[in-house]
């Protein structure tokens, strides 16, 4: 090792002077002097090595024995770490390129939410000013309620949708990713045509559903006439004006779920501080069950009083959905279980039954407006087709989700699961 042979070279150093001093009658006095130049000669080496420590620009020193060794490892990993450093600068300069050209606004922030860059797609959908806001924070320069609050609970599984302030209004997208130590990262989209076509979509059926009820209320008004009193009627004429009674029925509930999906989605957004009552509402709800299933009765299993911060009536036509669904596809019989339990951090509302089950490949469609799984059976209950996309609205708007286990043959189950209630 080199450190080793640079200490036997001074031992040897200074025993060579003292025997050279035993030839001029004074060994200690030449040892001395021996040492002392070493120690010079050392001390010039650390300080040559000190210099360019100071400044490491230039090229580095060619020093002596262990001296050379350590400026040859400190150059080495300075090399080594400057060519890492690079790499990584190249790698920041692609992906700030990649995000600059993008047409959806990126903005990445330090740890206390202070504006760190962000591109041109940025400064327009929110208003900001780069570099001259470089340092200020977020919430400061974008003043909109909902995005500063949004932020700051730090959960960000599901994306924020939010109107711009200003004479234009613009409905944005704000996608929030954290990375490294702390710092965020914003992906901003503009969904103006998207919130106003969905806007025109739900003013339509809701509009259509509205003006519809009307005729249809006269037409099955003069089809229950026709039909209070069928021994007027042809023979022939009986049976198509019992379909066509039918076909109105179905109809007017088609419309009804209509208003009230599109009720349920205008007001998904707002606010709801009234504390619901699950196992009150289980308890009105098995009393609606024993009137039109009475051979049938619902049977609860409350494990908890936990109320539900949200609207009562919204959470009446979720429930009630999952459990007359359970009914229709169960036969006479067979028992529908409802249960409200605390689970961990969570309260879950499960609707178990034992009936016809479905398959797991129709799971991720069965919210869908209109999905059928089999439309024969389907039309055979008389159901809409809008039922579980009602579930899946008011879970939504309760900051619930929907949770689906079936199989075939052995029925299903249908859990509502609820946030921590504080």
């Amino acid at each position: 090792m080199e450190w080793l042979a640079s200490v036997f070279r001074l031992i040897g150093t200074v025993l060579l002077a003292a025997l050279a001093g035993f030839y001029f009658g004074n060994p200690l006095a030449w040892a001395l002097v021996a040492a002392v130049l070493l120690l010079v000669f050392w001390s010039l080496q650390l300080w040559r090595l000190r210099k360019w420590l100071a400044d490491s620009s230039g090229s580095p020193p060619d020093l002596f024995g262990v001296w050379g060794d350590i400026v040859a490892n400190i150059y080495k990993r300075q090399r080594k770490a400057i060519a890492t450093e690079e790499r990584l600068q190249s790698t920041v300069d692609y992906l700030l390129d990649s995000f600059a050209a993008m047409r959806d606004g990126v903005v990445i922030l330090e740890g206390q939410g202070a504006l760190r860059w962000c591109n041109e797609a940025a400064q327009r959908l929110l208003a900001l000013r780069y570099p001259d806001d470089i340092g200020q924070a977020i919430s400061n320069i974008v003043r909109v309620p909902e995005f500063a609050e949004y932020l700051s609970t730090a959960d960000y599984s599901v994306p924020l949708v939010f109107e711009t302030t200003g004479e234009i209004k613009h409905h944005l997208q704000l996608v929030v990713t954290q990375f490294a130590e702390g710092d965020t990262l914003l992906f901003v989209r503009d969904v103006t045509d998207v919130v106003r076509t969905e806007s025109i979509r739900r003013d339509f059926v809701g509009n259509v559903s509205h003006e519809l009820r009307t005729p249809l209320t006269v037409i099955s008004g003069y089809l229950g006439t026709f039909m209070a009193d069928p021994d007027s009627l042809p023979a022939p004429y009986v049976r198509a004006i019992e379909q066509m009674a039918g076909q109105a029925a179905r109809m007017e509930n088609l419309l009804k779920d209509l208003l009230w999906l599109s009720r349920i989605e205008s007001t998904e957004r707002q606010d709801k501080d009234d504390k619901v009552d699950i196992a009150a509402l289980l308890d009105e709800l098995k009393e609606e069950v024993a009137n039109t299933h009475p051979g049938n009765p619902l049977q609860l299993d409350i494990q908890c009083r936990t109320k539900i911060p949200g609207d009562y009536r919204e959470l009446y036509s979720a429930v009630s959905n999952l459990v007359f669904n359970a009914f229709k596809y169960s036969s006479e019989g067979e028992p529908v279980v409802a249960s409200w339990r605390e689970d961990g951090d969570v309260a879950r509302l499960d609707i178990v039954d034992t009936g016809i089950g479905i398959d797991a490949s129709h799971f991720n469609r069965l919210t869908e407006r209109f999905y059928r799984v089999d439309d024969s059976r389907s039309s055979a209950t008389g159901g809409t087709g809008l039922g579980l996309a009602i579930v899946k609205h008011v879970a939504a708007a309760h900051g619930a989700h929907l949770e689906i286990d079936s199989k075939l043959g052995k029925g299903s189950t249908f859990s509502l699961v609820f946030p921590e209630q504080n």
